[in-house]
């Protein structure tokens, strides 16, 4: 019933054979998944989720996050809470 969803890449070069790659980049978000119930508490699963959405956010974006992170927390002090949407991964840009 298959054959043809199993066949398909023969026809069309774009679609890969298998599906490893997806595989692979996805191994890290299900093993932190199980490993997030031992946070220690509600307050610092929330406070970890949003470290690594900001982190993941600046790599899509093309940013090294270590170097994104430590920018930022260099900044956030002087930074005015006005214009805190700058320092967002989409929006940053390294400082001179």
């Amino acid at each position: 019933k298959r054959w043809g969803e199993l066949t398909h890449f023969v026809d069309d070069g774009d679609v890969p054979i298998s599906n490893n790659w997806v595989e692979n980049h996805i191994r890290p978000i299900a093993l932190g998944r199980s490993n997030w119930l031992f946070a220690g508490s509600l307050r610092a699963g929330k406070r970890a989720a949003a470290i690594m959405s900001l982190l993941h956010s600046a790599r899509i974006n093309g940013h090294e996050p270590y170097a994104y992170l430590k920018d930022v927390l260099e900044r956030l002090p002087a930074h005015p809470a006005s214009r805190i949407d700058e320092l967002l991964p989409h929006r940053w840009s390294p400082s001179a």
